[in-house]
Order: structure tokens, then sequence, then C-alpha cells
């Protein structure tokens, strides 16, 4: 199965009152994926605001296993995963 990749910008909250943290993910779709199945799956994720994608755009395999790289190290993102463990 061939894939495509893409980075989106995601608005999370639960950082204040009113408050929320912009965050870029990034994701593996299957090759005949649009920007709408993207922005579907982005959605899901937990966290994600209503209305929470700020852009979102298809990237090469190179930037994607930078920035795969970069989020695994973001703070934010390590601290919701593991809340998301707690409570499933």
């Amino acid at each position: 199965m061939e894939w495509s990749y893409w980075k989106v910008i995601l608005k999370y909250g639960h950082v204040g009152q009113r408050k929320e943290v912009s965050v870029a993910r990034y994701l593996t779709m299957p090759n005949q994926s649009m920007l709408l199945d993207v922005m579907v799956e982005a959605q899901h994720m937990p966290g994600v605001k209503a209305r929470g994608i700020l852009s979102a755009r298809r990237i090469t395999l190179d930037e994607y296993l930078i920035g795969h790289r970069e989020e695994a190290e973001n703070l934010y993102l390590q601290k919701l995963k593991a809340f998301h463990k707690i409570t499933s």
C-alpha cells in the first residue's frame, strides 16, 4: 500500500480559560486520501478543540520523518498521551 504524509497544525485546549496551544501533528494516510479525509481524522484526535484545524498540507517523507521526531519530543503531546493512556 502506498502512503501519503501530512502536516496538520491543530489547536488544543485545556491550558487555561479561553487559551489554547497550537501543535504540529504529522499523519500517515493512504495515498488516495484527500485533504478532507485528513481533516476528519485530525478533528477526532483527543484534545483537539472544535474547529481546531489551523492548516493541513501534504509533505514529503523526509519532512514527515523530521517532524515526527520533533512531535515525539513535544512536552504538551507527551502529557496528553500519558493522560489519555491513564483514562482509557
